[in-house]
């Protein structure tokens, strides 16, 4: 890739992780877009973005039907500041539908597409509105387990758990940390741990461990043999499971 390429792409199922040599810089515009930089998810809903940066190896999938997003592939070292951030005010996501909106006409306006890459990322930087409608909403979530730069509707937004915990148990196939679980629900780690033992009585990982014994119960009852429940439910081997079933009184 020479230039700067910008595209309307629909995602879908995970064609697996890779990395560019370039920034991938992603607005998503229509659906959710699960997302995973590193090891780390994180979730992009409609008027969200991220920077993903050169050589992060990454993943992508639609968490229902299909996620249609704006993706910017650029070498511009101005997106430098951004790498692993969400845009910061709601100029970004406008811009971002704008675009798109250009993009998915027949001729695209080439004015619009030839300054894009430009105003796209001094959008990225711009503050957000204080006390505007878009301003909670687009605040960068903060990786340290604070909650100083989080608004306040996110400490009281409420966490669907029965989701939560079907989405975990399609990830059993890799190690799960507490930031995975706090990023599907838009909290820091810190209120996501808050908030498990407030509403289960556990730690974020002593209920993950609850689940993944509970579903390894289920096939076990279901006739699965040792070492396929052990390799479908993420145990290192049969014996684990065993010596987990044994620890819980099984």
């Amino acid at each position: 890739m020479h230039d700067d390429a910008l595209s309307l792409r629909d995602y879908g199922p995970s064609r697996g992780s890779h990395a560019h040599d370039h920034f991938q810089v992603l607005v998503a515009l229509q659906g959710v877009l699960a997302l995973e930089v590193e090891g780390r998810g994180r979730r992009l809903a409609a008027g969200q973005g991220f920077v993903v940066a050169p050589g992060d190896r990454h993943d992508f999938e639609a968490e229902t039907g299909a996620s249609r997003c704006l993706v910017l592939d650029t070498r511009d070292a101005a997106w430098t500041p951004h790498v692993g951030q969400r845009a910061s005010g709601p100029q970004a996501a406008a811009l971002a539908r704008y675009l798109g909106l250009c993009l998915a006409l027949p001729r695209p306006p080439a004015l619009a597409l030839a300054q894009a890459p430009l105003l796209l990322c001094e959008a990225w930087a711009l503050p957000p509105h204080q006390g505007g409608p878009g301003a909670a909403r687009c605040l960068p979530q903060g990786d340290d387990g604070g909650s100083a730069a989080e608004p306040l509707s996110a400490r009281r937004r409420p966490i669907d758990w029965p989701a939560l915990a079907a989405w975990a148990a399609t990830q059993w196939h890799r190690p799960l940390t507490v930031d995975d679980l706090a990023a599907r629900v838009f909290l820091s780690p810190g209120q996501f741990a808050q908030r498990c033992r407030e509403a289960q009585g556990l730690s974020p990982l002593a209920w993950l461990r609850r689940l993944r014994l509970a579903e390894a119960r289920r096939l076990r009852a279901a006739g699965l043999a040792v070492a396929e429940t052990a390799r479908r439910t993420g145990y290192r081997s049969p014996s684990a499971l065993t010596a987990a079933l044994r620890r819980e009184g099984d």
